[in-house]
C-alpha cells in the first residue's frame, strides 16, 4: 500500500517474524551468542525466555539460519495445556513416522534417530518455542527424555524459548533436577531508547527506505509509548506508515504517531501498554534531546550501543548446578 510510497521493497514492519530484519541489539546479540555457546558447548539444556514481544522466535529463526550442515534441529510451536503425547510431537518435529504406533516403539524409533545422527557426526537439537505452555509433568518427561545422553556422548540438546512463566514454573521443587540441568540461559528484555531508534532506522534500511523516514523525535515517542517491545513497536510504525502515505507525507513526524494512537484509543483495541497521558513530558524531552545529539555524532546512525535503560541478564534459576 505504502511501500512504493516511501521507495520502501517490502513493509519493514510485519508482524511475523522476520530472521531477515532481525535487529542485533546488544541483549539479543547475548542471547544469540549463548544460543550458538550451547550449542557448540554441549549442553542438555538451553533456556531463553523473555516478555510477550521481545523477538524471542525471531531470534530462534535467526539462529536457524545460520546452522550449518553439522547439525540436525526440530523445532515444536505448536505447544499448549492439551499438548499430548510429547514424543509424537518430538518425532514430528524431526520427519519421523510417529502415527499409529506405541509410546515404547516412539521411544526406540527416536533413539535409533539419535545414534544414526550421532554416528554421522551431527548434533541433534530440539527447540521448543512457547515452552511455558508445557505442564511439570511434560517438562519431566522431556528430562527423562534426555537421559539418553552419556557422560561423555551428547546426542540430543533441548532449547526451551518461552515467557517468564516457564523460570517460575522451572523454580518449582519438584522441578530442580530438570533446573539443574539447564546450564545456559538467557533472559531478553526490551529495547532501550537509544535501541529503539536505531531498530525502527535498522528495519526501513533493511529494505531500501531513508533511515531517516522517522523522525528521531516521532522514534522517541514510539519507545515511550510501546516500552521498546519490537513487536509493538512494529504494530505502532506499520499503521503510521499508513498514515503518512494517506497524507502524502515525505516523513513520520509526532503528529502522525499522535493521530495514530489517539485512533487506536477511540477504537479500543490499542495493543499499547501506555497512552499519551502515561508519558512522562520530562523523560520525553530529555530523550529527543538526547537522541538528537547523538544523530549529530552520528551514534544512533546504526546499530545502538549499550546506552541506558534495560539491561538483559542470565535467568536465574536459583538452582545449584551440577558439577
Amino acid at each position: 500500500m505504502y511501500e512504493q510510497f516511501y521507495g520502501l521493497t517490502e513493509k519493514p514492519f510485519l508482524l511475523t517474524p522476520d530472521a531477515d530484519l532481525f535487529f542485533l541489539s546488544r541483549h539479543h546479540r547475548a542471547a544469540l551468542n549463548m544460543l550458538e555457546y550451547g550449542l557448540r558447548g554441549h549442553a542438555t539444556f538451553i533456556a531463553i525466555t523473555g516478555e510477550v514481544g521481545t523477538g524471542k522466535t525471531t531470534l530462534i529463526r535467526r539462529f536457524l539460519r545460520d546452522v550449518d550442515e553439522t547439525s540436525t534441529v526440530g523445532v515444536i510451536t505448536n505447544t499448549h495445556s492439551s499438548f499430548g503425547d510429547l514424543l509424537q510431537w518430538i518425532l514430528l518435529a524431526f520427519g519421523l513416522e510417529y502415527r499409529g504406533k506405541a509410546k515404547v516403539e516412539l521411544y526406540d524409533d527416536f533413539l535409533e534417530f539419535l545414534i544414526r545422527e550421532y554416528a554421522a557426526n551431527r548434533r541433534t537439537m530440539l527447540i521448543i518455542d512457547e515452552a511455558q505452555n508445557m505442564s511439570a509433568d511434560t517438562l519431566e518427561e522431556l528430562r527423562m527424555l534426555s537421559n539418553v545422553n552419556l557422560r561423555k556422548d551428547l546426542v540430543l540438546q533441548i532449547v526451551l524459548v518461552g515467557q517468564p512463566e516457564l523460570l517460575e514454573t522451572l523454580k518449582r521443587p519438584d522441578l530442580r533436577q530438570f533446573a539443574q540441568r539447564i546450564s545456559v540461559e538467557y533472559h531478553l528484555v526490551p529495547l532501550n531508547c537509544a535501541e529503539t531508534v536505531a531498530y525502527i532506522r535498522h528495519r526501513v534500511r533493511a529494505v531500501g527506505g531513508r533511515p531517516d523516514l522517522f523522525e528521531p523525535s516521532a522514534c522517541v515517542v514510539i519507545h515511550h509509548l510501546t516500552g521498546g517491545i519490537p513487536r509493538l513497536i512494529n504494530v505502532l510504525c506499520d499503521t503510521a506508515l499508513v498514515y503518512g502515505f494517506a497524507e502524502d507525507q515525505p516523513r513520520i513526524d509526532i503528529e502522525t504517531i499522535c493521530a495514530v494512537i489517539e485512533d487506536k484509543q477511540a477504537q479500543g483495541l490499542t495493543p499499547l501498554r501506555l497512552n499519551l497521558a502515561d508519558v512522562s513530558l520530562k523523560d520525553l524531552a530529555r530523550d529527543i534531546a538526547e537522541t538528537a545529539k547523538a544523530d549529530e555524532s552520528g551514534d544512533v546512525a546504526g546499530e545502538a550501543g549499550d546506552g541506558e535503560g534495560n539491561s538483559g541478564r542470565p535467568a536465574s534459576l536459583g538452582a545449584e548446578r551440577e558439577s
